[in-house]
């Protein structure tokens, strides 16, 4: 007997999760928009309200659309469960207020985007939750701070925007031991270059208005995972809480997820092509891509990771100055505070991912104020490359 074939992840993008909900010969999920949904059997409608049998009762609860793009990630990323959220915020600030309560404390990195810091440094520590930073990459302090004991040891691998590597398999066993949850943030690696649940994960999440949507035209985020208890509980925070997808990003996210594996291999492609020049660029101070042979986590990266990724970061000599010149030259990307897109998007991190941050705390974090981050697009490799270097001759760094 024939073991039966598994298909691969870039065939799972287009098709997993979706036949279920396709009606009328449609071979697209449908947006269902309502808000309610009725039953003449009362004891079917409390049957289904109470989560005895499968349905739906009310839109901020649950939705076909919305369900059918749960289902679809869950395939994904190999796990078992999924839910979902208006944003990637509202996934990662819900799943870390449903487990945390006064006097719990966490684990995580120095760099992590900066929405999620704040979470850390300000609304945390004002229910008293404790926060623990360490230096990212530095496994040793990870793997001792959280054997002292933790509720959550959150990772974000790679990071935004310096794209600094975490060892998840090395933290994960660190964090069972210690009895923790281990959440980690895979928004910009996605579920082609990165599986963090077979890693030794608990939970992982996206924003999935980034990679999973691709062209910038939908909001949204997404937790997974294994255990359909941890899954629920968080589902029910978001239920009562309200921070809920609505089915048009679904079906909008869906939309965009069926082109992933062949987005994030091109964008991983072209990133990879422009790191390498920017390293020979004299203007360039340095450069942050988990591609590159010198980058400090290369090898982790390399170990844990099918593909390096789509977005990248350098600083320019000049700091503030020479972003304000450079970024306005560039013919073929939106400055603009968003990735993950079809579009090459580039911006300092003081105007995306750290601007609610201070400069202070931005240089505490490792990002210099003359860092920009560079989220490739689906753009010609060599196009990208030749505008960039228009650019840099237009203002004259490194000619």
């Amino acid at each position: 007997m024939t073991e039966q074939h598994k298909p691969s992840l870039a065939t799972q993008a287009v098709w997993a999760g979706e036949k279920e909900y396709l009606v009328h010969g449609a071979t697209q999920v449908p947006v269902i928009p309502s808000v309610a949904f009725g039953y003449d059997d009362m004891d079917e409608w409390y049957e289904v309200a109470i989560g005895r049998k499968k349905g739906h009762i009310y839109g901020r609860n649950t939705n076909p659309t919305v369900q059918a793009f749960e289902d679809k990630v869950k395939v994904l990323e190999g796990a078992n469960a999924a839910t979902s959220f208006s944003t990637g915020m509202a996934a990662i600030s819900n799943t870390l207020y449903t487990f945390l309560r006064p006097g719990d404390r966490v684990v995580t990195i120095k760099d992590t985007y900066g929405g999620t810091n704040k979470i850390f440094t300000e609304f945390l520590p004002n229910i008293g939750v404790d926060v623990q930073f360490c230096e990212t990459g530095n496994h040793e302090q990870l793997i001792e701070e959280t054997a002292k004991g933790c509720k959550i040891l959150y990772l974000e691998t790679p990071t935004n925007p310096t794209v600094k590597i975490t060892d998840i398999k090395k933290c994960a066993q660190a964090g069972h031991q210690a009895g923790a949850l281990v959440v980690v943030d895979n928004t910009f690696a996605t579920p082609i270059n990165q599986n963090p649940l077979q890693l030794g994960a608990d939970l992982v999440l996206h924003s999935a208005t980034k990679f999973l949507g691709g062209h910038a035209d939908a909001l949204g985020g997404v937790v997974v995972g294994y255990d359909h208890a941890l899954i629920e509980a968080i589902y029910h925070y978001r239920e009562i809480n309200g921070a809920t997808m609505d089915p048009w990003a679904a079906y909008l996210l869906l939309r965009g997820m069926k082109t992933l594996d062949l987005r994030v291999k091109r964008q991983a492609e072209t990133a990879m092509k422009l790191a390498t020049y920017l390293k020979t660029v004299e203007g360039v101070e340095q450069v942050f891509y988990p591609g590159l042979e010198d980058h400090p986590n290369h090898a982790i990266a390399k170990e844990q990771m099918s593909g390096f990724g789509g977005m990248l970061s350098f600083a320019v000599t000049g700091g503030v100055d020479t972003v304000r010149h450079l970024l306005p030259k560039l013919q073929y990307a939106n400055r603009a505070a968003n990735l993950g897109a079809v579009e090459t998007t580039v911006g300092p991190a003081r105007t995306t991912s750290h601007v609610e941050c201070t400069p202070e705390e931005r240089a505490a974090m490792g990002i210099p104020e003359g860092l920009i981050r560079v989220s490739c697009g689906i753009e010609d490799a060599d196009d990208i490359i030749q505008d960039f270097k228009q650019a840099f001759k237009a203002v004259e760094v490194g000619v």
